[in-house]
Parts: structure tokens; C-alpha cells; sequence
């Protein structure tokens, strides 16, 4: 067995040591994409339960027009700017799929 060089905690699980020249962090923190299966699960469930209470007022925010705003309702609630940021936009691309589809739906 060849001597180890360094010893690295992974980024990914921390409580698993190994022994490692070399660790690429990189591939740990890349958004990974979600199967079909988590997609439907997700979507369907989304649609039963509805939104939050929160995420409605982001919703009538964006409506207004106070992005700013609804930005930092999301991140008081969601506690990452990052994270705000995609609740957002996920919101306002809700307003403007059901803005479309309200169009269509009316007879």
C-alpha cells in the first residue's frame, strides 16, 4: 500500500476521511439536476398544496412592481441572498405562466 500524501475532509461528506493527493471541491458544489421522477413529484405537489403565505406576498410584490422589495422578503425568510434570488425569479416566472394561461383558460 503506497503512503498517503495528505489528509482531506470532502466537501460533499464530511464525517468520511480518505487519504488523497488531490480533492476537486469543484464537483461537490455544482448544482446537480434533478431527475424526472423528483421533477413530477415536486410539480405535483406544488400544485396540491399551493404556495406559501410568503410566497404569495412575493407574488403581489412582483405584481406591483417592488422587486426590490420582494427580494428582501425572500432572503429575511429564506436567509441567503443566493436563494432569494432563485425564489424570485421562480416567482415571477409563476405570475407570468399564469398570466398567459389565464388568457387561454377564459371562454
Amino acid at each position: 500500500m503506497a503512503t498517503p500524501i495528505h489528509l482531506y475532509a470532502r466537501f460533499c461528506n464530511r464525517n468520511y476521511l480518505f487519504f488523497s493527493s488531490f480533492v476537486d471541491f469543484s464537483l461537490c458544489l455544482l448544482p446537480q439536476k434533478t431527475s424526472k421522477r423528483v421533477h413530477f413529484a415536486r410539480s405535483f405537489i406544488r400544485e396540491v398544496v399551493g404556495f406559501a403565505p410568503y410566497d404569495k406576498r412575493i407574488t403581489e410584490l412582483l405584481k406591483v412592481g417592488k422587486d426590490k422589495r420582494a427580494l428582501k422578503v425572500a432572503k429575511r425568510k429564506l436567509g441567503t441572498h443566493k436563494r432569494a434570488k432563485t425564489k424570485r425569479e421562480e416567482m415571477s416566472s409563476v405570475r407570468k405562466m399564469r398570466a398567459a394561461g389565464d388568457g387561454r383558460e377564459k371562454k
